[in-house]
C-alpha cells in the first residue's frame, strides 16, 4: 500500500488590505435586488480560487499593478460592486452604489504552482492559507462586495 502523499505546508505573506476605487466617478444610486438575490439562504460569501501560470509577456511588468490598475477600470462600468449592501424594510436588500471600492489584498507564497500537483480540483490544499478573510468584512450588509488578493507564488525559472 502506498503512504499517504505529504500535507503540502507553506507560508503566505500578505499586505494591509486596500480599497480599490473607481477610477473615474460613477453614480451615486440605490438598486433593489431581485426577489431571488434577496433570499436568506444566498446571503453568504462565496470563496473562488484561480491559478494562473506564470506569462513570460508578463516580464517587467508587476502584476498587482496591472490587476490595481484594471479592477479600477472594471469599476467603472461594472460600478455597483464598488458599493455596499443595505437592507431596507421587511429585509429587501438594496446596493447603495458608493464607489467605495472593493478590498484587495497583495500576498506572496514561498510555494511552487507545481508542488500543487498536475491537477488543481477541489479540496485544494491549504485553502486557508491562501484566502484570507479580513476582519470585519465577513459580513454582507455595510461590507465591501468583493475581496481580491493576487497571491504570487515561487517560481522555478528554466
Amino acid at each position: 500500500m502506498a503512504a499517504p502523499p505529504t500535507p503540502l505546508v507553506f507560508k503566505v505573506s500578505r499586505r494591509e488590505p486596500v480599497l480599490i476605487t473607481p477610477s473615474e466617478p460613477t453614480p451615486h444610486e440605490l438598486k433593489p435586488l431581485s426577489d431571488i438575490d434577496d433570499q436568506d439562504g444566498l446571503r453568504v460569501q462565496i470563496p473562488l480560487i484561480c491559478f494562473y501560470p506564470y506569462d513570460p509577456s508578463m516580464q517587467r511588468r508587476d502584476p498587482v499593478k496591472v490587476i490595481k490598475e484594471a479592477l479600477a477600470k472594471t469599476l467603472v462600468f461594472y460600478y455597483p460592486f464598488a458599493g455596499r449592501l443595505r437592507e431596507g424594510p421587511k429585509r429587501k436588500l438594496l446596493v447603495e452604489c458608493t464607489g467605495e471600492g472593493i478590498l484587495f489584498i497583495e500576498a506572496d507564497g514561498d510555494v511552487t504552482l507545481e508542488q500543487f500537483g498536475d491537477v488543481l480540483y477541489p479540496p485544494i490544499p491549504c485553502l486557508e492559507e491562501l484566502l484570507f478573510d479580513v476582519p470585519g468584512s465577513g459580513g454582507m450588509i455595510n461590507c465591501p462586495l468583493l475581496l481580491i488578493q493576487v497571491c504570487l507564488l515561487c517560481m522555478f525559472l528554466a
